[in-house]
């Protein structure tokens, strides 16, 4: 929790592994349902937790999967009526668990419940992560007398748990979880204010999937996290992961002085553009599906169009793949001028493509576009752009001038 604090985030979430006694959760074998926590691993409780959380002065988090139940329980052995599965048929588990039966009105209380205590128990909880790793499978209801409703009746119940959450708890964040498990749907998003969009986070993988999902969901929604999957180097994971709702799963102990500088200065540089990623209106450049892309880009403008962001990343590593040309901005307003500042550099890297020309106008920018150099030794470039001043807009205007002219001289060259 302290090296959370040190890398400067500001909400800590215990995941996975914090409940059952006479099954504990070890592995995924076990505990799901049984609801308390570990003495063994949690002597002093939550409470402990929130607590030390708000002495450093960040927020606690917890994770729970309420509609799950593992056949090693005491949730199982005493409800065994609660679990959707089928009579003397053999159970099939998905992730060696099985789903409780939301049709029943006694096990939508009893989730209720649940989260409800973790919230009444434990008043410093701000922040649920409400994890689904399982379909439906077994599909029998011993309470529902209309099998055929069973999938119907379960989303209402499920709803209706939601609903009644929400209703006394309106502003506590809750993320659902996960994409992956088929739970982004509109119909759930109304209760969450996030949802997971997959348990790949591997940060080329994750430029596709979270273009994917921005022409259905904002990026308000959208949980980007840096984790150490895949190859990349941790400045391009983490300017994939700025698209949307940043977050880390890493130790943050196995960092590198560099890598921990880097990722305190990428929070600092996040906080000032989060606004405009989150509200802003997201305009696509260059598909990563796109036949033949070597990039993806994309820029977020803010609604005065006084402030955007502008990401471009390299998704293509043969020899010399990048832009080599350059890119028209969309979004912005061509009657303004706009100062460029590339931003996330890493440590001890100063290869920033905009040092002698930062000033430049919209309508040059949507007109003949701007190369932000990504190759091979740039595999990932993020560019802020903001309302110039009355002498920046000068030397915007020389700016202008100048490039303008030398395009005028390209062409006349080759008339």
């Amino acid at each position: 929790m302290s090296d959370g604090k040190r890398l400067g985030v500001d909400l800590f979430l215990l995941d996975d592994g914090w409940f059952g006694n006479k099954y504990p959760r070890d592995n995924d074998h076990a505990g799901l349902g049984d609801w308390q926590e570990n003495v063994k691993k949690l002597p002093h409780g939550i409470d402990y937790l929130t607590n030390a959380a708000q002495t450093i002065g960040i927020k606690f988090g917890i994770w729970i999967e309420p509609e799950m139940v593992n056949p090693k329980s005491e949730l199982y052995e005493n409800h065994l009526d609660w679990v959707i599965k089928v009579p003397s048929r053999p159970e099939y588990y998905y992730r060696n668990q099985l789903v409780l039966d939301l049709s029943n009105p006694l096990v939508q209380e009893f989730v209720y419940n649940t989260v409800d205590g973790l919230f009444t128990k434990h008043p410093m909880v701000a922040f649920i992560k409400w994890d689904c790793n399982s379909v439906i499978y077994n599909a029998y209801s011993t309470s529902n007398p209309h099998q055929s409703h069973l999938y119907i009746d379960y989303v209402r119940g499920l709803y209706n748990i939601l609903d009644r959450l929400r209703n006394k708890y309106p502003t506590i964040p809750m993320m659902l979880c996960s994409g992956g498990g088929g739970r982004v749907d509109y119909g759930a998003l109304q209760y969450f204010t996030e949802f997971w969009p997959s348990d790949n986070t591997d940060g080329l993988e994750r430029i596709f999937i979270q273009w994917s999902y921005s022409f259905f969901f904002p990026a308000l929604a959208t949980c980007n996290h840096i984790t150490d999957w895949g190859k990349q180097p941790l400045k391009f994971r983490t300017d994939v992961a700025m698209m949307g709702k940043l977050g880390y799963d890493i130790v943050v102990s196995k960092l590198n002085p560099n890598e921990l500088l880097f990722s305190q200065q990428a929070l600092q540089i996040y906080d000032r553009l989060k606004d405009t990623i989150w509200h802003g209106n997201l305009f696509r450049l260059v598909s990563p599906y796109r036949s033949g892309s070597d990039i993806a880009s994309l820029i977020y403008v803010n609604e005065k169009q006084d402030h955007a962001v502008w990401f471009t990343y390299l998704i293509n590593s043969r020899y010399r793949a990048g832009t080599y040309r350059p890119i028209r901005l969309k979004g912005i307003d061509s009657t303004k001028n706009y100062r460029l500042q590339e931003i996330n550099i890493y440590p001890g890297t100063d290869n920033s493509t905009i040092i002698n020309v930062n000033h430049l106008s919209g309508d040059y920018l949507i007109t003949f576009g701007f190369d932000p150099m990504v190759n091979a030794q740039r595999t990932s470039v993020i560019i802020e752009f903001q309302l110039t001043n009355g002498v920046q807009a000068l030397t915007c205007f020389l700016n202008n001038i100048s490039r303008y002219s030398l395009i005028v001289f390209y062409v006349f060259l080759f008339l």
